[in-house]
């Protein structure tokens, strides 16, 4: 089994305890430590290569943001934090999940589940390939090419350096996020509903404040900064 270093910080020693438990029922998790703050952190990660971080913010002397901000290179970020107001400002540093506590075991579970999705795919990113034909693209997938028609796609998901494809057959992995992808012209028939979502507007089924369902009956959501896309597929 593939196995993931990851460190756990937060000043609360029963918060950090119970994130070490729910770490330890996980057996792709190799637990380097768990620090009660930035600074013993950071002197950690200098020395070893760390997949994940675990991190609490608000913490008496540098945070668990300015942390994150010294350890861009750790491919993993999971803050956990009883103060949700930092949220957008921690996904501007390659947050994958931000967990509001106090902290279930049922929450950890569905984030670990997000990260095991990421480091498998960034772990095969280099056996990904996408290049473009007529009205279709071709998606290299380890020794696997596919067509896929770009009428077919039901919708892009993004999932930080990396975009699904999703048609009603498969959901195809291309290594560029969902900006970039956007940008190409043969998916300017996309219209982007949310951060992670970008949909055509032939497959919207119905539309509700804040979801969008498509032909597939796939419940989509919106996000408030993209309300105004969404005005424009009616």
């Amino acid at each position: 089994m593939k196995t993931w270093n990851c460190i756990i910080v937060d000043d609360e020693d029963v918060d950090r305890l119970m994130v070490v438990s729910f770490a330890k029922k996980f057996p792709q998790l190799n637990i380097i430590g768990a620090y009660s703050s930035a600074d013993e952190a950071l002197g950690v990660l200098e020395k070893n290569t760390v997949d994940i971080l675990f991190l609490d913010i608000d913490m008496p002397g540098s945070n668990g943001v300015e942390l994150r901000k010294k350890a861009m290179e750790v491919p993993v970020c999971i803050f956990i934090t009883g103060h949700s107001e930092y949220a957008v400002e921690s996904f501007e540093l390659e947050t994958l999940d931000f967990i509001v506590k106090p902290l279930r075991f049922e929450r950890f579970e569905k984030a670990m589940q997000r990260v095991e999705q990421f480091l498998e795919i960034k772990e095969k990113a280099t056996l990904f390939e996408l290049s473009f034909g007529e009205n279709s693209i071709y998606i290299k997938e380890g020794t696997e090419k596919s067509k896929v028609n770009l009428y077919d796609i039901l919708y892009l998901e993004a999932l930080k350096d990396y975009t699904f494809l999703v048609t009603p057959q498969k959901k195809h992995c291309v290594w560029s996020n969902i900006g970039s992808l956007l940008k190409q012209e043969p998916f300017q028939s996309f219209t982007r509903i949310h951060r992670s979502f970008a949909i055509q507007k032939q497959f919207v089924k119905k539309i509700y404040a804040q979801e969008i369902m498509l032909s597939n009956n796939a419940l989509l959501p919106v996000g408030r900064s993209y309300k105004e896309s969404v005005k424009l597929l009616l």
